[in-house]
């Protein structure tokens, strides 16, 4: 029985939480946040507020990290220097230098550690990727990802509308698609990019070279309440595959359609994300790496690299 620790107890920690209740192997024992109010509700829990006591006081297995952006890779380090295996939420940080020293923590400790980037556990995408590499539908032509939102002023402290602390939307929203084409077709070249950001709105839209095709993507934090937005449609030779309006849909040469689209399964949060059981997921793919005593090789170091590198050069 996996003993886990949660740290973090904010708007995605939840789908995580659930994840976790919901496994047999798996044991959610303590979480520690900040704001005790955040953990009013978890009266079963071991609640701290204090990190550093929550680790002296336990003996985890895990650690699940689902804090703001810029305290990752510290508290991922203080972990594993422990001896616990960490999962943490994306990104692993703003600094690309962060990835060579968390996983060398990891490989010093003999420990695992992921980044949890859910587009690869995500049913749609991985169905997306299994078309291209099959080739099922011919070549790859074209692409387009769409990730828009409105400006999260819910954020703690205002963590995620400070630049240095969040990244913004790239760091934030765009993340995701860009992750998934590296993890997808490779390392792109950017090939156009335009951003328009004021203080407070910040939109991107970036053209990725990837030799034989190019995917086009936007994302954005718009100054109204836009709804969450996460959509994509691949040009292949013999179909278009699309995930939008909430159906995953192939469209044929012959005007025939394949719907694909899956019952939603689990609940979103309170951040509005579509629902997924993606999050359960990537979760129980980094608990069975721990159990069964396998890499971790799902999220690549050199894949983050490349993702934060594009992104820091935006």
């Amino acid at each position: 029985m996996l003993k886990v620790g949660l740290v973090g107890v904010g708007g995605i920690s939840h789908s995580h939480i659930d994840a976790w209740e919901k496994m047999e192997d798996a044991e959610l024992i303590a979480m520690c946040d900040i704001r005790p109010e955040r953990m009013e509700k978890f009266t079963e829990k071991k609640c701290y507020t204090e990190f550093d006591e929550m680790l002296a006081e336990n003996e985890f297995d895990v650690i699940d990290i689902c804090l703001p952006t810029y305290l990752h890779a510290d508290f991922a380090v203080k972990a594993m220097e422990k001896g616990v295996n960490v999962i943490t939420e994306k990104p692993i940080s703003l600094k690309e230098e962060d990835i060579d020293r968390v996983y060398k923590t990891a490989e010093k400790n003999n420990v695992k550690f992921m980044v949890a980037q859910v587009l690869r556990f995500w049913p749609e995408y991985e169905l997306l990727k299994e078309i291209y590499e099959t080739k099922k539908y011919g070549k790859l032509l074209s692409g387009t990802m769409t990730r828009l939102g409105c400006y999260p002023k819910w954020s703690w402290d205002g963590w995620m509308m400070d630049e240095k602390r969040s990244g913004l939307v790239p760091f934030d929203l765009h993340i995701h698609d860009l992750d998934f084409m590296v993890y997808a077709f490779g390392m792109p070249k950017v090939a156009h990019q335009f951003r328009s950001k004021l203080p407070d709105q910040d939109f991107i839209s970036i053209s990725y070279d990837f030799g034989d095709f190019q995917i086009n993507s936007e994302a954005s934090w718009y100054a109204t309440s836009y709804p969450f937005t996460a959509e994509f449609r691949f040009q292949f030779e013999d179909a278009i595959v699309a995930n939008e309006n909430g159906k995953m849909l192939i469209h044929l040469r012959d005007d025939k359609k394949i719907d694909l689209s899956e019952e939603a399964e689990g609940e979103t949060g309170d951040i509005n994300l579509p629902k997924s059981n993606a999050y359960a997921n990537e979760i129980r793919y980094f608990a069975d790496c721990i159990i069964n005593n396998t890499p971790v090789e799902k999220v690549q170091p050199e894949e983050l690299r490349c993702v934060l590198n594009i992104l820091n050069n935006l």
